[in-house]
C-alpha cells in the first residue's frame, strides 16, 4: 500500500502539502495540485479517513436534510451540494426528513454525537438541538440553511430573492392583461412562502390590482395544485392565470384546468416557480422562475466549509440570481 511519504517523494514536495493538497486545495498552486494529484493516481494512494478522523476529531461528513426527497428542486441542490463537499474531500449524508420534527431532530442529533462535522437543512424550520448549538457557539456553528432566508435563525444562508422573482412573475402577468389572478403559495409557515405572498403583493399595488388576487395554500406538491386549481377555477370570479409557487403545484394546476376543458394559455395562463427539468417539456412548455438549483447547493458546501475552517464571525446571507423564463403557457388575457 503506498503512503503519503511515497506520495510526497514522487511529487518532490513535503508531506504537510500533499495533506494540503487533499484536504484544502483551494490553498495549493495549481502547479502543486496537478504534480501532487499526478504522483496520487500513478501511485494508486487512497488517504486513510479513519485515520485522519481520529487525528483531527473531524469525519469528513456533511449532513444535508431534505423536507422531501421525492421533490425534483431538493433533487438538484442536492446535486450541486454533492459536487462541491465531494471537491473539498468530504462524503455527503442525506436525511429525508418527509417534513417531520422528529426525523429532523434524529438528524440533527448526528452533529451533537460528532458523527459528522456539519450540518445543511434544505428546510425552515432549525431544529432545538441545531438551534441549542447556535445559542453556544453563534456563527461559529456549522450549520447552514439552503434555500431558504430567515435572520431570526442566525445562521448562514444560500436563497435567491425570493420577493423580487414573484414580483417579476406577477408583473409579466398583468402586462398580459390579466387583472384577476389566482395564486396558490406554498406553507406560509415557510419564510420563502411568505416572501414570495410579499412580492405578488407589492406587484398588485403597483398594478391596482389587489382586490383581483385569489389566494390560496398549498403544500409545493402537484396534488395541492391540482386541488387549489380547481376550487379557484370553480369560484364565480374565475380567474385568467395562476401563478403557483412550485412547478410541481404548476403541473397539478395545468391537470385541473383541463379537467375544467380551459385551455392553456388560450383560456388560462400558469406561471410556476424553480424550473425544474419538466418544465420545459409540458404542453404546454411551462413560464416559471428559475432558480440556480445546483449552484444553491455549492453556495451552501462553500458557506459551511468557511465556517470549518473558522472563516465567519456572523452569518452570511448570500444572494444568488433567479431568472423569468417565458414559454408557451403564458398569453394575453382574452377575458
Amino acid at each position: 500500500m503506498p503512503t503519503i511519504q511515497d506520495v510526497a517523494r514522487r511529487a518532490h514536495v513535503s508531506t504537510a502539502t500533499v495533506s494540503r493538497v487533499l484536504s484544502t486545495p483551494e490553498v495549493v498552486s495549481e502547479a502543486t495540485r496537478e504534480r501532487v494529484m499526478a504522483a496520487v493516481e500513478a501511485l494508486g494512494y487512497e488517504p486513510n479517513y479513519a485515520a485522519k478522523s481520529l487525528r483531527t476529531l473531524r469525519t469528513a461528513k456533511i449532513v444535508v436534510t431534505v423536507p422531501d426527497i421525492s421533490n425534483p428542486f431538493f433533487s438538484s441542490v442536492i446535486r450541486g451540494a454533492e459536487e462541491a463537499a465531494q471537491g473539498a474531500g468530504y462524503s455527503v449524508l442525506l436525511g429525508d426528513t418527509r417534513h417531520s420534527t422528529e426525523r429532523e431532530e434524529q438528524y440533527a442529533g448526528m452533529l451533537r454525537r460528532k458523527e459528522a462535522d456539519g450540518l445543511i437543512f434544505l428546510g425552515h424550520r432549525l431544529p432545538d438541538t441545531l438551534a441549542e448549538l447556535i445559542g453556544r457557539q453563534g456563527a461559529k456553528a456549522p450549520v447552514v440553511n439552503g434555500c431558504e432566508f430567515s435572520p431570526d435563525l442566525g445562521v448562514s444562508s444560500a436563497h435567491i430573492d425570493n420577493a423580487a422573482a414573484a414580483t417579476e412573475a406577477m408583473d409579466l402577468l398583468y402586462g398580459l392583461g390579466h387583472r384577476t389572478i389566482g395564486v396558490i403559495t406554498g406553507p406560509l409557515a415557510s419564510p420563502l412562502s411568505r416572501d414570495r405572498l410579499a412580492g405578488v403583493w407589492t406587484a398588485a399595488a403597483r398594478h391596482g390590482a389587489e382586490a383581483g388576487l385569489r389566494i390560496a395554500t398549498g403544500d409545493f406538491s402537484v396534488e395541492s395544485g391540482e386541488r387549489e386549481a380547481e376550487s379557484l377555477l370553480a369560484a364565480a370570479k374565475e380567474p385568467t392565470a395562476l401563478f403557483c409557487f412550485s412547478d410541481e403545484m404548476a403541473m397539478g394546476a395545468l391537470a385541473a384546468a383541463r379537467q375544467r376543458g380551459r385551455r392553456c394559455p388560450d383560456d388560462l395562463s400558469l406561471v410556476g416557480f424553480d424550473d425544474i427539468r419538466f418544465a420545459r417539456y409540458l404542453e404546454p412548455a411551462l413560464t416559471t422562475v428559475s432558480q440556480p438549483m445546483e449552484d444553491l447547493g455549492r453556495t451552501a458546501v462553500a458557506l459551511l466549509l468557511d465556517i470549518l475552517r473558522g472563516g465567519q464571525d456572523a452569518p452570511r446571507s448570500v444572494t444568488l440570481p433567479h431568472r423569468l423564463v417565458v414559454r408557451g403557457s403564458t398569453g394575453l388575457a382574452r377575458r
